[in-house]
Order: structure tokens, then C-alpha cells, then sequence
């Protein structure tokens, strides 16, 4: 009688066991995947400027938005950068490559399971328009990566634009660990510089890579 009541006990713990655990799995989908958000630019780089709008602030607005939907959802979130500052050394003689050097070199020790790095886009002419992935080929995952959030801005964001393959960008093609580098909009577009600025549009930038992450990470 004593072991079958232990019996019983025992089953039902394992029983509030797997419940808590189903629960954790639908509340907190990225539940222990460790997540390296890169904000481009900061500190003496700006980055992209169009009437006093820098794109190393918006870039940081995001990744921090970004960082605390993601942590919600159970998954571990670094950033390169949590100010206004560079990673470059002091007194090196090339300020940009050391930047990008350092920030490859923070996420190639940390090992992720995804890295994206965060910036906004620009060109002369002021017509051109919509998120974009870009991918570096030196990780297999990372083309399907860039698939899977571009069909998200196209859906969310309504972006015309399609995903990319570039081995040239510094930090993408050093880094060995899955990831992209997503250009969220342009700068240099009246329209969307201004959306960029809002928080209800960053919202919603932020809520299209959630649930690309997500997508990534269930396939």
C-alpha cells in the first residue's frame, strides 16, 4: 500500500512536471537560445545622417526593444553595444575596421545560436525604400536565415525588396556563428526616416523579427 501511494506521487510530480514544461515551451519559444544583437555604429560613427537623424540611435532603439521581446520569450540576449560608444581600440589607426574586428570577435567567443545585426539603409536619390537580409555564405543556415525574415517584411513591413547574398561586409563574413545583418529601412526616404522615428513603427519593426526568430528556430 506505502509503494503504490509512493507510486502516485511520484507519477503525479512527473505529471506537473511535463504540464509546467508544455507550458514553458508555448509561453517562452526561444526558451534558453542565446540571441547577439549588434547595433551598427555608435559613438563617433554615426553611421547614415538625413536632417539631424542618426542611424546608430534608431539602430540602438531597436536592438534594446528588441532585447526585451526576445528575453520575455525565454531566450538569452547580449548586445555588441548598450550606449552610444564604439568597440574600436584607443589610438588604433583604422577606427572602423577595429570597431567591427572587436564586435566579430564578442560574437564569435560567445558562440550564439543567431546574431543580427542591426542597421538602417541609404542612398542618393531618396527613392528607394524597405527592409531588407542580407547573408554572408560562410554558415549554411545563414541563407535560409535571410529568407525567412525577408518573407516577414514583406508580410509585416510591406517591403518590395528581396534578400542578398554579400561575402563582402566586414563583420558577416568573420563571424562563424548563424546570422544576418538586416537593413530595416532607408534614411535617405523622407517616409520612411520619418516611420523610423516613431516607436509605434519601431514596434512594429521589432514584432517582425520576434516572429522571424521564432520561425527560424522552429524549422
Amino acid at each position: 500500500m506505502v509503494k503504490y501511494k509512493i507510486f502516485i506521487i511520484l507519477f503525479f510530480l512527473i505529471f506537473l512536471h511535463m504540464i509546467s514544461y508544455v507550458h514553458a515551451s508555448n509561453s517562452m519559444p526561444l526558451l534558453g537560445k542565446v540571441i547577439y544583437l549588434d547595433p551598427g555604429h555608435g559613438g563617433k560613427d554615426p553611421g547614415a545622417m538625413y536632417n539631424g537623424i542618426m542611424e546608430k540611435d534608431i539602430n540602438l532603439e531597436i536592438s534594446l526593444k528588441l532585447e526585451k521581446r526576445l528575453s520575455k520569450l525565454g531566450a538569452i540576449v547580449y548586445l555588441t553595444r548598450y550606449d552610444d560608444y564604439d568597440l574600436s581600440v584607443i589610438h588604433t589607426n583604422n577606427r572602423k575596421r577595429s570597431d567591427l574586428s572587436r564586435r566579430s570577435n564578442i560574437i564569435n567567443k560567445a558562440q550564439p545560436d543567431l546574431f543580427l545585426s542591426i542597421h538602417l539603409n541609404a542612398e542618393d536619390t531618396g527613392l528607394y525604400q524597405g527592409a531588407q537580409a542580407f547573408y554572408s555564405d560562410n554558415n549554411a543556415k545563414n541563407k535560409k536565415i535571410a529568407e525567412l525574415f525577408q518573407a516577414d517584411f514583406k508580410n509585416n513591413l510591406n517591403s518590395k525588396r528581396k534578400y542578398k547574398k554579400n561575402n563582402n561586409l566586414y563583420l558577416q563574413k568573420r563571424i562563424n556563428t548563424p546570422g544576418i545583418l538586416v537593413e530595416l529601412g532607408f534614411l535617405s526616404n523622407s517616409n520612411e526616416r520619418y516611420l523610423l522615428k516613431q516607436e509605434k513603427y519601431q514596434n512594429k519593426v521589432v514584432t517582425s523579427l520576434v516572429n522571424s526568430t521564432i520561425k527560424y528556430f522552429e524549422s
